[in-house]
């Protein structure tokens, strides 16, 4: 193989995890708050802290979207495609919930259908995120070897 996997560079990647898993915990607890001013406030700061955490298009060293896997695995392309594609959509969706947060001073009108739309985002984001561990896992389980 040209190059191991290494999973040491996500390093960056985990301590983004770990900001965006205290993050989500916010925007949860900010969804049981009743909209007012600062609940408005505070979401609107939660998001867009969640929107500059979220990986980017390409991660911080400037390669491909699990360009480590791809050069592995490249008959994973498909699979990784997918997953970036997922990871994308979910992006531009929290964008979305941002500016409907930021356009409305009253949040009383939206707020329960934005609670319901977030909470689902909140876990279609996780599932995104265990189908992006496991994609990795497996590729380092199939380098490494499983062991006997």
């Amino acid at each position: 193989m040209s190059k191991s996997f290494d999973h040491r560079t996500s390093r960056s990647n985990q301590e983004n995890m770990a900001l965006e898993y205290i993050l989500l915990g916010d925007l949860r607890d900010l969804l049981e708050e009743p909209p007012n001013r600062d609940t408005r406030r505070w979401l609107l700061a939660v998001l867009n802290a969640l929107l500059d955490t979220l990986p980017s298009d390409l991660n911080d060293d400037g390669e491909e979207y699990l360009g480590e896997v791809l050069e592995e695995f490249p008959n994973w392309a498909r699979q990784v495609d997918v997953l970036h594609e997922e990871r994308e959509a979910l992006f531009d969706e929290l964008y979305l919930f941002r500016n409907q947060v930021q356009q409305r001073r009253d949040l009383d009108e939206i707020a329960e259908r934005l609670r319901q739309e977030l909470r689902q985002w909140m876990t279609m984001l996780s599932a995104h995120q265990r189908h992006e561990a496991r994609i990795i896992q497996m590729a380092y389980t199939m380098e490494v070897g499983a062991g006997d």
